[in-house]
């Protein structure tokens, strides 16, 4: 029996990249990493504190992280700090993940003309803004090109109902990885939004109603059914790789189809 051998436009043998986000073994975080070590990457992963870390270090054990670091990016200097400890490790980066999102609940289930200064600011802070820092911190390591990936949600150009502020913040994440492609692209560095469909996920399970929201995507997607995170994570690999080359600036789905039904 012939044993497989990744192709070359999917293998991404001596890549390294950074990959944030990571809660539980239900991320979607966990599952792009998952992935990129199948085919062959390296990686670096972050974890935000010890609270959470107690649930993220065997994951990265797990997957032969090369290094474990903490990230909050509300904290001044943290970014940068891991950063340049990527730069320490592995010189170069070929590819980071951006999986990181988050809104008070007020912000996230009321009126959005409701929402507080300070709410609204933090989730653009943390939910978009942060992927901007990232791609600065990034760039100087990233000589020979690369792709920056982040998370995105369909609430990003349609209303959805109790994802409020989120979904305002999400436009945005988009519309940055469309300006982020046209600055970074003459250096090589591709630049993606991933939307997925709705995934119980840790950060999932604060949206209401979210196992309603599960059935109606499920019933009106073409494929008849929600994704999973493990075709988040194939999809997410194959943009670190080769065979996505020619791609950038795009909001891509992974929802079964779900975006295209009004």
């Amino acid at each position: 029996m012939n044993s497989y051998v990744t192709p070359p436009f999917l293998s991404l043998a001596g890549k390294k990249g950074l990959i944030t986000g990571i809660a539980n073994d239900k991320s979607i975080a966990y599952a792009v990493a998952k992935a990129i070590v199948e085919l062959g990457g390296e990686i670096i992963i972050t974890y935000q504190n010890e609270k959470t870390a107690q649930y993220t270090r065997p994951l990265a054990a797990a997957l032969g992280a090369t290094d474990f670091l903490k990230l909050d990016v509300t904290e001044p200097e943290s970014l940068e700090t891991v950063v340049a400890k990527c730069r320490d490790t592995f010189g170069e980066i070929d590819f980071a993940i951006h999986s990181m999102a988050f809104c008070k609940a007020d912000d996230l289930h009321g009126r959005v003309i409701d929402s507080s200064e300070d709410g609204f600011n933090l989730a653009m802070n943390i939910s978009c803004h942060s992927f901007l820092r990232m791609g600065k911190a990034l760039e100087p390591l990233m000589a020979h090109g690369g792709a920056l990936i982040t998370m995105s949600y369909l609430g990003a150009e349609r209303v959805v109902h109790d994802y409020g502020v989120m979904g305002i913040v999400k436009a945005a994440l988009e519309s940055s990885v469309r300006y982020m492609a046209y600055d970074l692209g003459p250096k090589g560095i591709r630049v993606f939004a991933v939307s997925p469909g709705p995934i119980m996920t840790r950060a999932a399970s604060g949206i209401s109603n979210f196992s309603h929201l599960l059935e109606a995507d499920a019933h009106k997607a073409p494929l008849g059914r929600t994704v999973t995170i493990d075709e988040v994570g194939a999809l997410t690999a194959f943009l670190c790789a080769k065979g996505s080359s020619g791609m950038t600036g795009q909001t891509i789905y992974v929802d079964a189809g779900a975006h295209i039904i009004a």
